[in-house]
C-alpha cells in the first residue's frame, strides 16, 4: 500500500510547507508548524448534484432516538461517571497524572467484563506483558479471558482489533501510538490526532468501545491537540493528591451521560475500591466545636456532596496580606472578601486569609460562597459554628444570596447523614419541613452576619 503523503502546517494561520521548519513562511510565527496527512484532491467537475440526491437526508421530526444499551463494568463508581456503563461504539478519554490510577482502574473493569464473557482487549505500548501480568497478580485479578497486545505501532493494532472484533479495547496509552503515514516521533500533535481519529473511526464502524489512556500536561490538562477532546465522547479526568489513599474520577464530557458527574476510590493493595459513602471522606472528625469550620453541602454532577470548608484568618507579617485557596477558585475569595467588607462591615484588608475544601476535592460552583464566608467570619472572631450546620448559597456583590440548584436534594442529603440546622437562600426554603433538620432561609449575608451573632 502507497504511504501517505504528507505536510507541515501551520496551526496558528494555516499555512502549508513541505518540510519542517522553526518559522512558519505565512504569518512569521515560530514553532507552529505541525505534520498532518495530505488529504486527496477531488477530481474536478465531480457531480455534486447526483451526491446530494443520495444523501441520508432526514426530517429531524421523523427521527425516533432509541435509548443506547449500557455494559456496566463492574465498578459502580466507574459506572456511574460513565452515566451507567460502556457504549458500543463509544470513545472515552481518560486522563491523570502518572501512578493516579488509571490503568490499574482500567485494567480492574477488563477483568470483570471477561469473566462477563465479553470479549476484551488490552493495548499496553508503557509496559511489557509481563508488567501487566505482574499488575494483575498483585491486585489478585482473575484475567482469564482477557486479550493483551504489547504493541505501540497503529496499523498493527488495527489489524488485531480487526481480526478480534472485541467488545471493548483500551489503548494505553495513546501518547504512545504511532502511525507509518506520519514521520514525526510518538507523542507528537501529529501523531496524537492521527492516531485517534482512526482509532475513533474503527470504533464508530465496527461497534467496538475504544477507551483511551491519555497523559496531562504540568498543568493538569490532557497533553496533545486539543482536537482529541473534541474526537472522543466521553472525557474522564482523575484527580487527587498520589500521597493520598483516594481518587476522583470526573466526567467533564459525556454525550451518552451527565456532564460532572463524580466518582469516589480509595486505592488498596487489591486496586481502587468504590467509596460508598464519599461525604465521610471529606468531614473531619473533631472532638470540639473548632472555629473557621463550615459543612458546605456541593451538588457534583447527580450526587450531593458534604464537604468541610476550613479557612485561618490571621494578623499580616507582612505589607501585602495573602490570599490563598486550596480547592476553591483563588479569585473568587478576593471578590467574597470585598463583598463582606462593604455589606457586612468586616474588615480583613490586614488579615492573611487561608481557605481549604477538605479531602482534595475541587469546588468549582459558587454556591460554595456563604459556607467560605461564614468560614471566614468564624475563624477571624474565634467563634465556631454550631457543629450540626449545613450551609450553602451563592452570594452576588450587591450582598444578596442567591439560590443554588437542586437545594431539596442538598438538604434532604444534609438530614440522611444527622445535620440538624441549615442556613440556605430564601428561594431554597422547602415548602413543606424536611424531618430532622431545621431550615433557615436567609436573602442577604448581613442577615448570615447576624445568625452567627444569635448562636
Amino acid at each position: 500500500m502507497a504511504k501517505a503523503k504528507t505536510q507541515y502546517s501551520c496551526t496558528e494561520c494555516g499555512a502549508g510547507s513541505p518540510k519542517w521548519q522553526g518559522q512558519c513562511p505565512g504569518c512569521g510565527q515560530w514553532n507552529t508548524l505541525v505534520e498532518a496527512v495530505v488529504e486527496t484532491a477531488q477530481p474536478a467537475g465531480r457531480n455534486f448534484a447526483a451526491l446530494g440526491g443520495a444523501s441520508g437526508l432526514q426530517a429531524l421530526a421523523d427521527i425516533r432516538p432509541r435509548e443506547e444499551p449500557r455494559q456496566p463494568t463492574g465498578v459502580e463508581e466507574f459506572d456511574r461517571v460513565l452515566g451507567g456503563g460502556l457504549v458500543a461504539g463509544g470513545v472515552v478519554l481518560i486522563g491523570g497524572d502518572p501512578g493516579i490510577g488509571k490503568s490499574t482502574l482500567l485494567l480492574q473493569a477488563l477483568a470483570r467484563l471477561a469473566q462477563a464473557n465479553e470479549n476484551v482487549l488490552y493495548v499496553s505500548g508503557e509496559e511489557s506483558g509481563e508488567q501487566v501480568a505482574l499488575r494483575a497478580r498483585r491486585l489478585q485479578l482473575d484475567v482469564g479471558g482477557m486479550q493483551l497486545l504489547a504493541e505501540i505501532n497503529l496499523e498493527k493494532i488495527l489489524a488485531t482489533l480487526v481480526k478480534l472484533r472485541p467488545a471493548v479495547a483500551v489503548i494505553d496509552s495513546i501518547q504512545t501510538v504511532w502511525s507509518d503515514a506520519l514521520q514525526s516521533a510518538p507523542g507528537s500533535v501529529a501523531q496524537v490526532r492521527e492516531c485517534a481519529a482512526q482509532l475513533t473511526r474503527f470504533a464508530k464502524q465496527g461497534g467496538t468501545c475504544v477507551i483511551l489512556v491519555g497523559h496531562v500536561t504540568k498543568e493538569g490538562s490532557l497533553a496533545g491537540p486539543r482536537v482529541l477532546e473534541h474526537m472522543v465522547d466521553t472525557v474522564l479526568y482523575f484527580e487527587g493528591d498520589t500521597h493520598s489513599s483516594f481518587r476522583l474520577v470526573r466526567a467533564v464530557k459525556n454525550r451518552f451521560g451527565a456532564v460532572n458527574e463524580l466518582g469516589v476510590f480509595a486505592m488498596t493493595d487489591k486496586g481502587l475500591r468504590g467509596v460508598a459513602n464519599p461525604s465521610a471522606l471529606f468531614l473531619s472528625q473533631h472532638s470540639l466545636d473548632v472555629a473557621g469550620s463550615c459543612v458546605l453541602c456541593t451538588q457534583e454532577g447527580t450526587r450531593p456532596l458534604l464537604v468541610e470548608i476550613q479557612a485561618l484568618v490571621d494578623a499580616s507579617q507582612a505589607p501585602t496580606p495573602r490570599r490563598l485557596t486550596v480547592g476553591l477558585e483563588q479569585n473568587r475569595l478576593a471578590m467574597l472578601l470585598a463583598v463582606l467588607h462593604r455589606h457586612a462591615g468586616i474588615v480583613c484588608g490586614d488579615q492573611d486569609v487561608f481557605v481549604n475544601a477538605v479531602g482534595g476535592v475541587k469546588i468549582a460552583e459558587p454556591a460554595a460562597d456563604l459556607a467560605v464566608l461564614l468560614a471566614i467570619v468564624s475563624s477571624l472572631r474565634n467563634k465556631p459554628l454550631p457543629g450540626k450546620l449545613v450551609v450553602f448559597g451563592e452570594v452576588g456583590l450587591a450582598g444578596e444570596i442567591r439560590p443554588a440548584p437542586r437545594g431539596q436534594e442538598r438538604l434532604k442529603e444534609a438530614a440522611k447523614l444527622g445535620f440538624t440546622h441549615a442556613i440556605v437562600p430564601k428561594a431554597n426554603a422547602p415548602r413543606q419541613a424536611i424531618k430532622g433538620i431545621e431550615v433557615i432561609a436567609l436573602d442577604r449575608v448581613e442577615q448570615a452576619i447576624e445568625q452567627m451573632r444569635a448562636w
